[in-house]
């Protein structure tokens, strides 16, 4: 087993302790110990640490039982600011966020069919990034790291996308190209992990010790929280469940093999869903996945059968992969995710309970509630700007090395994963 250094641990409970104010300001330092379970003596370092960087603040004194009235801290919100970078196979989405994880702006760029190699993405990535800068009015020293979602799997450790089947890409240096144009300290994961975080922060998995988050879009994934901790895998690449075979023989995946979860609800499998009930359905807009699955959403409000046949079939097929997910991995919950599942929302939801309680076995779906992710804004965002928060607790010990660095200099690095807590957002 990998040993943590002290200075990991240091940044882990520093960064714990935030969390905890984050969720539940204003609090006392005896509150933030018990909810840690670190010591008195260590917290009040910490908090001392975290009053110096001005990320928090004293905000008063409460009342204790026959004692010395307890002061309170509260988060900071303008002590710093974050950028989360949601790049998805369509667009790219962008947010800017204080340090109570408020958004203050948002951004986004469309991207067409074929508009996928990575000098594109990272000008669009740099443009919507830009663009919520401006438009909060912050200043740049204020930005304290940019986290970045990006489809497929990831080496955090060398900001390299290692693979992106739905964009062909292999060992694409992302952090360096992005370090060209945006001048932040910036950290690199995917959806899968930020989803999930998102999720144990402010979601349906917060409190939970076990949860699956899958995210549905133009891929298909799932983000594991396992004993209350992000589950990664030995190498970063726990969750690819839409790269399981759901049909033996099946439609050809990008991956290279057939009968993938994806191919049947992900985006493009649920237009070859429909494209297959009814060829010519003015429900299809063959090079258009997001006017084609918001079609399809406002035909089953309307009543349309072929709409409702394609989200009842799409959910047969999801139902069975969540099945096998709620056998294998007993979680307390499973939140469905990301824009295809926010679109069709709480039909695809219904029929989905209906055809895992069909697959899946008794005692552990009695146990696991299904459930569509209640974040108002893109989970995957807001996952991202808290690596990007890690990362800038994580550079405290090392501010000298920075200050160091050429002028300009964007330090790219990526930060042990959180282990979020308990906590509602402010």
């Amino acid at each position: 087993m990998k040993r943590g250094t002290s200075r990991d641990i240091r940044t882990a409970n520093r960064y714990e302790v935030l969390r905890q104010i984050i969720a539940a300001s204003p609090t006392s330092r005896q509150e933030l110990a018990a909810a840690t379970g670190l010591s008195l003596a260590t917290v009040a370092t910490l908090v001392g640490e975290l009053l110096d960087l001005r990320m928090i603040t004293e905000v008063g004194f409460e009342d204790s039982a026959g004692g010395r009235p307890r002061g309170l801290v509260a988060v900071n919100a303008s002590g710093g600011a974050l950028i989360g970078v949601d790049i998805a196979e369509t667009y790219v989405h962008v947010e800017l966020f204080d340090l109570a994880l408020n958004v203050l702006a948002r951004a986004e760029e469309n991207m067409r069919p074929g508009e996928s190699r990575p000098e594109q993405v990272v000008a669009h990535v740099a443009a919507a990034a830009g663009s919520v800068v401006a438009q909060a009015g912050v200043e740049a020293a204020r930005v304290l790291g940019v986290g970045v979602s990006v489809p497929g799997q990831v080496d955090r450790a060398t900001g390299i996308s290692e693979y992106a089947p739905n964009w062909d890409w292999h060992d694409v240096p992302l952090l360096d190209l992005l370090a060209e144009h945006i001048a932040y300290p910036l950290y690199l994961d995917n959806p899968l992990r930020a989803g999930a975080v998102a999720e144990l922060w402010f979601g349906a998995a917060r409190g939970r010790g076990d949860a699956v988050v899958v995210n549905l879009g133009t891929g298909v994934g799932a983000g594991l929280v396992l004993g209350g901790g992000l589950h990664r895998g030995v190498s970063n690449s726990a969750g690819e469940w839409g790269h399981t075979t759901l049909v033996l023989d099946g439609r050809l995946c990008r991956c290279g093999n057939h009968g993938c979860v994806e191919t049947y609800v992900g985006a493009p499998g649920i237009m070859q869903n429909l494209r297959e009930l009814s060829p010519r359905s003015t429900l299809l807009h063959p090079d258009d996945q997001t006017a084609t699955i918001d079609a399809l959403a406002a035909g089953v409000a309307a009543g349309d059968p072929v709409a409702a046949k394609v989200v009842r079939d799409t959910a047969r097929y999801l139902g069975a992969g969540v099945a096998n997910l709620v056998n294998v991995l007993n979680p307390e919950v499973v939140v469905l995710s990301s824009w295809v599942a926010a679109r069709l929302g709480a039909p695809l939801l219904e029929e989905v309970r209906e055809a895992v309680a069909r697959h899946a076995l008794k005692r552990p779906l009695a146990a696991s509630r299904i459930v569509l992710s209640p974040i108002p804004s893109d989970p995957a965002c807001l996952g991202a700007a808290t690596f990007a928060l890690e990362g800038a607790l994580q550079s405290v010990g090392q501010r000298g090395a920075r200050r160091s660095a050429p002028s300009g200099t964007p330090l790219r690095t990526a930060p042990p994963a959180p282990t979020p807590t308990k906590g509602t957002r402010p």
